[in-house]
Protein backbone atom coordinates (compact mmCIF):
# COMPACT_ATOMS: atom_id res chain seq x y z
CA UNK A 1 0.00 0.00 0.00
CA UNK A 2 1.42 3.25 -0.97
CA UNK A 3 -1.46 6.11 -0.36
CA UNK A 4 0.20 7.66 2.63
CA UNK A 5 3.40 7.35 1.03
CA UNK A 6 2.46 9.08 -2.08
CA UNK A 7 0.54 11.95 -0.23
CA UNK A 8 3.48 12.30 2.99
CA UNK A 9 5.83 12.63 -0.18
CA UNK A 10 3.77 14.83 -2.26
CA UNK A 11 3.02 17.44 0.51
CA UNK A 12 6.80 16.97 1.65
CA UNK A 13 8.49 18.25 -1.37
CA UNK A 14 5.73 21.16 -1.29
CA UNK A 15 6.85 22.40 2.17
CA UNK A 16 10.37 21.53 2.09
CA UNK A 17 11.92 20.26 -1.33
CA UNK A 18 13.78 17.45 -1.51
CA UNK A 19 14.28 16.99 2.40
CA UNK A 20 10.47 17.65 2.83
CA UNK A 21 10.28 14.76 0.31
CA UNK A 22 11.82 12.27 1.96
CA UNK A 23 10.22 12.89 5.72
CA UNK A 24 7.08 12.92 4.01
CA UNK A 25 7.84 9.51 2.68
CA UNK A 26 9.29 8.14 5.93
CA UNK A 27 5.89 9.63 7.38
CA UNK A 28 3.67 7.91 5.08
CA UNK A 29 5.30 4.91 5.32
CA UNK A 30 4.35 4.78 8.85
CA UNK A 31 0.73 5.75 8.16
CA UNK A 32 0.57 2.97 5.54
CA UNK A 33 1.50 0.21 8.40
CA UNK A 34 -1.31 1.32 10.67
CA UNK A 35 -3.91 1.33 8.37
CA UNK A 36 -2.76 -2.46 6.82
CA UNK A 37 -3.03 -3.09 10.86
CA UNK A 38 -6.20 -1.31 11.20
CA UNK A 39 -7.55 -3.46 7.86
CA UNK A 40 -6.60 -6.59 9.40
CA UNK A 41 -7.42 -6.37 13.11
CA UNK A 42 -11.34 -5.49 11.39
CA UNK A 43 -11.27 -8.03 8.75
CA UNK A 44 -14.15 -10.50 9.97
CA UNK A 45 -11.56 -13.57 10.37
CA UNK A 46 -9.91 -11.80 12.83
CA UNK A 47 -12.91 -10.61 14.85
CA UNK A 48 -13.55 -13.94 14.99
CA UNK A 49 -10.32 -14.94 16.39
CA UNK A 50 -10.33 -12.03 19.12
CA UNK A 51 -14.16 -13.42 20.08
CA UNK A 52 -12.79 -16.69 20.85
CA UNK A 53 -9.78 -15.38 22.42
CA UNK A 54 -11.64 -13.09 24.53
CA UNK A 55 -14.04 -15.94 25.87
CA UNK A 56 -11.69 -18.30 26.43
CA UNK A 57 -9.50 -15.99 28.20
CA UNK A 58 -12.03 -14.20 30.39
CA UNK A 59 -13.12 -17.67 31.79
CA UNK A 60 -9.70 -18.77 32.19
CA UNK A 61 -8.64 -15.59 34.61
CA UNK A 62 -11.96 -15.74 36.11
CA UNK A 63 -11.34 -19.56 37.41
CA UNK A 64 -8.08 -18.17 38.75
CA UNK A 65 -9.21 -15.13 40.14
CA UNK A 66 -11.70 -17.08 41.82
CA UNK A 67 -9.53 -19.32 43.33
CA UNK A 68 -6.74 -16.60 44.04
CA UNK A 69 -7.62 -16.22 48.07
CA UNK A 70 -7.53 -19.97 48.44
CA UNK A 71 -11.16 -21.29 47.74
CA UNK A 72 -14.06 -20.45 45.51
CA UNK A 73 -16.53 -19.02 47.48
CA UNK A 74 -20.32 -19.88 47.27
CA UNK A 75 -21.20 -15.94 46.14
CA UNK A 76 -18.03 -16.28 42.96
CA UNK A 77 -20.30 -19.37 41.99
CA UNK A 78 -23.30 -18.03 42.00
CA UNK A 79 -21.89 -14.84 40.57
CA UNK A 80 -21.08 -17.21 37.52
CA UNK A 81 -23.89 -18.95 36.94
CA UNK A 82 -25.62 -15.15 37.15
CA UNK A 83 -23.09 -14.66 34.19
CA UNK A 84 -24.35 -18.07 32.42
CA UNK A 85 -27.32 -16.19 32.22
CA UNK A 86 -27.38 -12.91 31.60
CA UNK A 87 -24.82 -13.77 28.70
CA UNK A 88 -27.60 -16.39 27.37
CA UNK A 89 -25.48 -18.88 26.78
CA UNK A 90 -26.25 -21.94 25.33
CA UNK A 91 -25.38 -25.86 26.76
CA UNK A 92 -22.67 -26.18 24.74
CA UNK A 93 -20.63 -22.60 25.73
CA UNK A 94 -21.71 -22.88 29.06
CA UNK A 95 -19.93 -26.14 29.53
CA UNK A 96 -17.17 -24.93 27.36
CA UNK A 97 -17.17 -22.12 30.14
CA UNK A 98 -16.98 -24.26 33.06
CA UNK A 99 -14.26 -26.08 31.80
CA UNK A 100 -12.11 -23.16 31.25
CA UNK A 101 -13.16 -21.76 34.75
CA UNK A 102 -12.46 -25.00 36.50
CA UNK A 103 -9.41 -25.25 33.95
CA UNK A 104 -8.30 -21.63 35.38
CA UNK A 105 -8.85 -22.22 38.87
CA UNK A 106 -5.86 -25.34 38.75
CA UNK A 107 -2.00 -24.54 39.29
CA UNK A 108 -1.35 -25.41 36.06
CA UNK A 109 -2.66 -22.09 34.44
CA UNK A 110 -0.06 -20.06 33.57
CA UNK A 111 -1.02 -16.71 34.01
CA UNK A 112 1.54 -14.53 31.93
CA UNK A 113 0.99 -16.97 29.20
CA UNK A 114 -2.47 -16.62 29.08
CA UNK A 115 -2.91 -12.74 28.95
CA UNK A 116 0.36 -12.97 26.64
CA UNK A 117 -1.49 -14.75 23.96
CA UNK A 118 -4.77 -12.74 24.24
CA UNK A 119 -2.80 -9.37 23.79
CA UNK A 120 -1.39 -11.24 20.77
CA UNK A 121 -4.86 -12.18 18.95
CA UNK A 122 -6.11 -8.83 19.95
CA UNK A 123 -3.42 -5.82 19.39
CA UNK A 124 -3.03 -2.78 20.91
CA UNK A 125 -6.97 -2.66 21.60
CA UNK A 126 -6.88 -1.19 24.99
CA UNK A 127 -10.67 -1.03 25.23
CA UNK A 128 -10.88 -4.62 24.86
CA UNK A 129 -8.38 -5.23 28.00
CA UNK A 130 -10.58 -2.78 29.76
CA UNK A 131 -13.66 -4.47 29.14
CA UNK A 132 -12.21 -8.03 29.64
CA UNK A 133 -11.21 -6.49 33.12
CA UNK A 134 -14.23 -4.94 34.16
CA UNK A 135 -15.57 -8.47 33.79
CA UNK A 136 -12.69 -9.98 36.32
CA UNK A 137 -13.37 -7.03 38.57
CA UNK A 138 -17.20 -7.83 38.95
CA UNK A 139 -16.58 -11.32 39.61
CA UNK A 140 -13.79 -10.12 42.46
CA UNK A 141 -17.25 -7.85 43.62
CA UNK A 142 -19.34 -10.62 44.03
CA UNK A 143 -18.45 -11.73 47.85
CA UNK A 144 -18.69 -7.92 48.51
CA UNK A 145 -15.00 -7.86 49.30
CA UNK A 146 -11.69 -8.21 47.65
CA UNK A 147 -9.30 -10.25 49.47
CA UNK A 148 -5.89 -9.35 49.55
CA UNK A 149 -4.64 -12.31 47.22
CA UNK A 150 -7.76 -11.27 44.79
CA UNK A 151 -6.07 -7.76 44.79
CA UNK A 152 -2.81 -8.97 44.40
CA UNK A 153 -3.82 -11.23 41.26
CA UNK A 154 -5.86 -7.87 39.51
CA UNK A 155 -2.85 -5.86 39.88
CA UNK A 156 -1.05 -8.71 38.02
CA UNK A 157 -3.77 -8.99 35.11
CA UNK A 158 -3.75 -5.38 34.93
CA UNK A 159 -0.13 -5.15 34.80
CA UNK A 160 0.67 -7.76 31.92
CA UNK A 161 -1.96 -5.84 29.95
CA UNK A 162 -0.06 -2.66 30.18
CA UNK A 163 -2.74 -0.94 32.42
CA UNK A 164 -1.39 1.24 34.98
CA UNK A 165 -2.19 0.28 38.78
CA UNK A 166 -3.94 3.47 39.09
CA UNK A 167 -5.77 3.29 36.45
CA UNK A 168 -6.93 -0.33 38.42
CA UNK A 169 -7.65 1.13 41.37
CA UNK A 170 -9.98 3.73 39.49
CA UNK A 171 -11.21 0.87 38.15
CA UNK A 172 -12.56 -0.87 40.87
CA UNK A 173 -13.83 2.49 42.81
CA UNK A 174 -15.81 3.22 39.74
CA UNK A 175 -17.23 -0.63 39.60
CA UNK A 176 -18.11 -0.56 43.08
CA UNK A 177 -19.67 3.14 43.10
CA UNK A 178 -21.89 1.63 40.08
CA UNK A 179 -23.57 -1.29 42.19
CA UNK A 180 -25.11 1.04 43.75
CA UNK A 181 -27.46 1.50 41.14
CA UNK A 182 -28.35 -1.53 39.93
CA UNK A 183 -31.11 -3.44 42.51
CA UNK A 184 -33.62 -6.69 42.21
CA UNK A 185 -36.18 -3.92 40.55
CA UNK A 186 -34.15 -2.66 37.87
CA UNK A 187 -31.27 0.45 37.27
CA UNK A 188 -31.98 2.85 40.03
CA UNK A 189 -29.98 4.34 43.09
CA UNK A 190 -30.41 1.87 45.99
CA UNK A 191 -31.30 2.68 49.60
CA UNK A 192 -28.03 4.09 51.02
CA UNK A 193 -26.62 5.64 48.04
CA UNK A 194 -24.54 8.57 47.87
CA UNK A 195 -24.36 11.40 45.45
CA UNK A 196 -20.67 10.81 46.49
CA UNK A 197 -21.26 7.20 45.27
CA UNK A 198 -22.64 9.01 42.00
CA UNK A 199 -19.89 10.48 41.37
CA UNK A 200 -17.53 8.22 41.84
CA UNK A 201 -19.51 5.53 39.78
CA UNK A 202 -18.78 8.23 36.40
CA UNK A 203 -15.08 8.51 37.71
CA UNK A 204 -14.82 12.20 38.58
CA UNK A 205 -15.16 14.19 41.43
CA UNK A 206 -18.32 16.55 42.83
CA UNK A 207 -16.56 19.39 42.27
CA UNK A 208 -16.50 18.79 38.26
CA UNK A 209 -18.06 21.36 36.44
CA UNK A 210 -21.67 20.49 33.68
CA UNK A 211 -19.59 20.42 31.14
CA UNK A 212 -16.89 17.83 31.93
CA UNK A 213 -19.09 15.86 33.87
CA UNK A 214 -21.28 15.19 30.91
CA UNK A 215 -18.26 14.82 28.92
CA UNK A 216 -17.53 11.61 31.52
CA UNK A 217 -20.91 10.49 31.33
CA UNK A 218 -20.88 10.51 27.26
CA UNK A 219 -17.18 8.51 27.38
CA UNK A 220 -18.72 5.71 29.68
CA UNK A 221 -21.22 5.19 27.70
CA UNK A 222 -19.40 5.28 24.12
CA UNK A 223 -17.12 2.98 25.58
CA UNK A 224 -20.19 0.49 27.06
CA UNK A 225 -21.65 0.85 23.23
CA UNK A 226 -23.09 -2.86 22.55
CA UNK A 227 -22.25 -1.67 18.65
CA UNK A 228 -18.59 -0.80 19.18
CA UNK A 229 -18.20 -3.10 21.45
CA UNK A 230 -18.65 -6.22 19.27
CA UNK A 231 -16.99 -3.92 16.04
CA UNK A 232 -13.99 -4.51 18.55
CA UNK A 233 -14.32 -8.42 18.77
CA UNK A 234 -15.79 -8.25 22.38
CA UNK A 235 -18.84 -11.60 21.88
CA UNK A 236 -22.23 -10.69 21.19
CA UNK A 237 -23.13 -12.45 24.64
CA UNK A 238 -20.49 -10.52 26.71
CA UNK A 239 -21.79 -7.21 25.04
CA UNK A 240 -25.31 -7.93 27.00
CA UNK A 241 -23.24 -7.28 30.45
CA UNK A 242 -21.69 -4.20 29.49
CA UNK A 243 -25.20 -3.27 28.34
CA UNK A 244 -26.07 -3.74 32.09
CA UNK A 245 -22.87 -0.99 32.75
CA UNK A 246 -24.02 1.07 30.77
CA UNK A 247 -27.57 1.63 33.04
CA UNK A 248 -25.77 1.90 35.79
CA UNK A 249 -23.81 4.94 34.57
CA UNK A 250 -27.14 6.53 33.42
CA UNK A 251 -28.81 6.09 36.52
CA UNK A 252 -25.56 7.64 38.41
CA UNK A 253 -25.84 10.23 35.99
CA UNK A 254 -29.72 11.06 36.11
CA UNK A 255 -28.80 11.22 40.27
CA UNK A 256 -26.34 14.30 39.26
CA UNK A 257 -28.34 15.76 36.85
CA UNK A 258 -31.40 15.85 39.37
CA UNK A 259 -29.04 17.06 42.36
CA UNK A 260 -27.93 20.00 39.90
CA UNK A 261 -31.31 21.25 39.07
CA UNK A 262 -32.13 18.70 35.73
CA UNK A 263 -29.59 21.11 33.44
CA UNK A 264 -28.30 18.60 31.02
Amino acid sequence: MIFGKAIGGFIGLLVGGIPGLIVGVFVGHAFDRGLVQTLRFGSPENLEQIKASFFETTFLLAGHLAKADGQISRQEIDHTERLFVQMGLSSEQRQRAIELFRRGSTSELEVEATVNAFLQTCGPQRQLQQTMLLFLISLALADQVIEPAEHAALVRIATLMGLGVPQLEQLLRMAQAQEHFHGKAGYAAQPGTSLEDAYEALGVKSRVNDRDLKRAYRKLMSENHPDKLIAQGVPEDMVKLATERSQEIQAAYEMIRKNRGNKR
